[in-house]
């Protein structure tokens, strides 16, 4: 496999000089087998060998000896090749080392622990409310990411407390809470404090129903006020829309998936995780419809296929998408060609906003579903139909788009007025 990269029969030969060949070897397979470029290759592989040569003169003789000496060998890579750079290049250069040395030990021992990976954190407060996460999940029905930020904001809770000296939760009281609240408002926004203190109430209730607490404390916590309504819709206007298509180059493999992605967005209104858990199977051809079955609270919409998007879907399958036997529809186009993320999926729809130059508050997918809902309240559509449309739970989500009446407002701001009592 050497030879297929490296075309100088000298350096295959100083390759399998290292005693570490046959890892490399098979970390070279490795690489080919799950598609990454030649150009990835021919930048890990001396890496690898000089980190053999570096193991070597620390005296390892054995593979199993190798994972001690990577702290020791990242430290020797950066101080050779670091320079005066600043410390976020440097950790560049620090990550890239051992990203390579330890993704080659991994596929050559299979069953090896890592320890100078991070660990994987506990649960905040497992020792003292074990069961609230099992609670979150079972009794509240929560999903994981959801579940996610609780662990989030509890843990930033659970070293509060052990910073001021709080170490059990009976201790707990309100002027704690309050103060905890308020360190927070000064680097949190309006919405984060939202999520916060939301966190906190359905903590300190499930403490109180399991009697780690003798009283409600939940009501001492008090959430930034909003009002319904207060707020309007990140939505962008067709022709912003238009110019972020055309800032796509549908030549690439890349551009191909992302128009796709884009017109999804837009023409159906579809959450970033529900486009990342898009298969193959949700594409019906035959009666061209599109099923979206990961809505939220476990919904299934189905939308007829539009011609626009069905062919954007065909150009990535075609000219895009990797070949790979998950059924996921949507992939990185590099190394490791896994499925895309929600938040890779919006991070797509930033990038392409921010290259169009259009300029929009909290730029992302979120951005593209308000316009599509826009686009449909202009049109006419009774908000009932656009909710159902869009999956929206509530009938509150939808009436927010009422107060922007863009197209009532456009006209009055091109008549010349006489019109106007």
């Amino acid at each position: 496999m050497l030879e297929r990269y490296f075309v100088k029969p000298v350096t295959v030969d100083r390759i399998r000089a290292s005693w570490i060949a046959g890892p490399i070897e098979q970390y070279v397979d490795w690489l080919a087998e799950h598609g990454y470029a030649p150009r990835n290759v021919f930048r890990r592989v001396p890496v690898l060998v000089q980190f053999g040569a570096f193991a070597a003169g620390r005296g390892a003789r054995h593979i199993n000896e190798l994972p001690e000496h990577v702290d020791g060998f990242v430290d020797e890579w950066l101080r050779r090749h670091g320079g005066q750079t600043r410390p976020p290049a440097r950790r560049k250069v620090s990550h890239f080392a051992r990203g390579v040395v330890e993704q080659m030990l991994r596929v050559a021992i299979p069953d090896l622990v890592l320890s100078g990976h991070r660990a994987q954190l506990s649960d905040p407060f497992i020792q003292q409310a074990p069961g609230f996460f099992a609670y979150l999940r079972e009794e509240r029905g929560l999903r994981e990411a959801s579940i996610q930020h609780y662990r989030h904001f509890l843990r930033a809770f659970e070293v509060y407390l052990r910073r001021i000296g709080c170490r059990t939760l009976s201790e707990l009281s309100p002027p704690v809470l309050s103060a905890f609240v308020t360190e927070r408002a000064g680097t949190f926004g309006r919405s984060t404090m939202i999520g916060l203190c939301c966190t906190l109430r359905v903590f300190l209730r499930y403490l109180r129903r399991e009697n780690v607490i003798g009283r409600d404390l939940a009501r001492s916590v008090e959430p930034p006020q909003v009002y319904r309504l207060a707020e309007l819709p990140r939505s962008i206007s067709w022709d912003a829309v238009r110019r972020m298509l055309e800032a796509v180059d549908p030549r690439t493999p890349v551009g191909r998936r992302d128009y796709a992605i884009l017109l999804l967005l837009i023409t159906y209104g579809l959450r970033a995780r529900e486009i990342a858990l898009l298969t193959l199977d949700d594409v019906d051809w035959k009666h061209e419809r599109l099923h979206v079955r990961e809505r939220k609270a476990d919904h299934i919409a189905v939308y007829p296929l539009s011609p626009l998007v069905g062919e954007a879907i065909i150009a990535y399958l075609k000219g895009g998408r990797p070949q790979t036997e998950h059924r996921f529809l949507f992939f990185r186009h590099l190394a490791p060609h896994v499925p895309l993320t929600h938040a890779a999926v919006s991070g797509r729809a930033s990038h392409y906003l921010h290259k169009a130059g259009i300029s929009v508050r909290r730029a992302g997918s979120h951005t593209l579903r308000h316009t599509c809902v826009q686009r449909l309240v202009d049109s006419g559509f009774p908000l009932k139909t656009i909710g159902d449309y869009v999956g929206h739970r509530s009938a509150s989500s939808t009436e927010i788009y009422a107060k922007v009446a863009v197209e009532t407002l456009r006209d009055v701001a091109l008549g010349d007025g006489e019109a106007l009592p």
